[in-house]
């Protein structure tokens, strides 16, 4: 089978555009496209470093570095929980509110340029088959080849 024939490959390119693009937005306000997604994450009483990771889909390295550089940055702080030292809560600071509100900003005006240049009935039917390619890949059983 062809590449340019197969439903994963335009995921992929697709996503992988939007992707490119976001980080292209997000570098002339300082930050990058996963800090981004991070810091519209992170709620005004703070959220747990295992919620970032669980609202994100990040993984746990990867996590540490965004959130280690967006402390250095000042965006944000950490609080360890006087009652259980495992659990970290993330913070925003003043600084780190402007950046996530340029975040969903951004995110917002991107959404709204592609809806305009979707009809209505095109926007639905992706959304349909994008929910219905997350269940297919969720219950999906690889048949192991011998």
């Amino acid at each position: 089978m062809d590449q340019n024939q197969t439903i994963d490959y335009f995921l992929k390119t697709g996503w992988q555009t939007i992707a490119n693009k976001y980080n292209q937005i997000a570098s002339q306000y300082g930050f990058t496209q996963a800090a981004g997604y991070i810091l519209i994450n992170i709620h005004k009483e703070g959220t747990p470093v295992s919620q970032i990771a669980n609202l994100t889909g990040v993984k746990t390295t990867s996590l540490s570095r965004v959130l280690n550089n967006l402390e250095s940055l000042g965006f944000i702080y950490r609080e360890t929980s006087e009652t259980d030292k495992r659990s970290v809560k993330v913070y925003l600071t003043d600084l780190g509110r402007e950046k996530r509100r340029i975040a969903k900003d951004v995110v917002r005006n991107f959404n709204q340029y592609l809806a305009d240049n979707f009809s209505e009935n095109e926007r639905d039917q992706l959304i349909a088959s994008l929910a219905k390619l997350n269940e297919l890949a969720t219950s999906y059983k690889e048949e192991v080849i011998v």
